[in-house]
């Protein structure tokens, strides 16, 4: 499970993982997960949790170029395939707020100047 809300969704992600599930905690929009009693992990299947940052991935100026060049290439040749959800002008950046916060929209939404 991906999980970038974090204190809000974090007890339902937790309950959607099926024994030796992973839960990827990447953000925190709706605040910081609280601290928890880790055994938890092992009476609901054996869970493991990770909190990745980019800055771990991503350590050099050459290993994003060449990662990112990968995730385009993959998006010109068609393998890799983005959901653009909704596009707003620029000046109506306060309703693509208001709509993905009201979970209006799903993908990728895009600001145009």
């Amino acid at each position: 499970m991906y999980d970038g809300v974090g204190q809000a969704t974090f007890e339902a992600s937790l309950a959607s993982l099926r024994p030796r599930g992973i839960l990827v905690l990447y953000g925190q929009s709706s605040g910081p997960v609280p601290p928890f009693d880790l055994g938890r992990l092992s009476t609901l299947g054996s869970l493991s949790i990770t909190r990745p940052t980019l800055a771990h991935f991503v350590t050099t100026p050459e290993e994003l170029s060449r990662r990112a060049s990968e995730v385009f290439g993959r998006v010109a040749d068609g393998t890799l395939t983005v959901h653009i959800g909704g596009r707003y002008p620029l000046a109506e950046a306060g309703r693509a707020h208001e709509d993905l916060q009201a979970r209006r929209t799903t993908g990728k939404l895009l600001l145009i100047p």
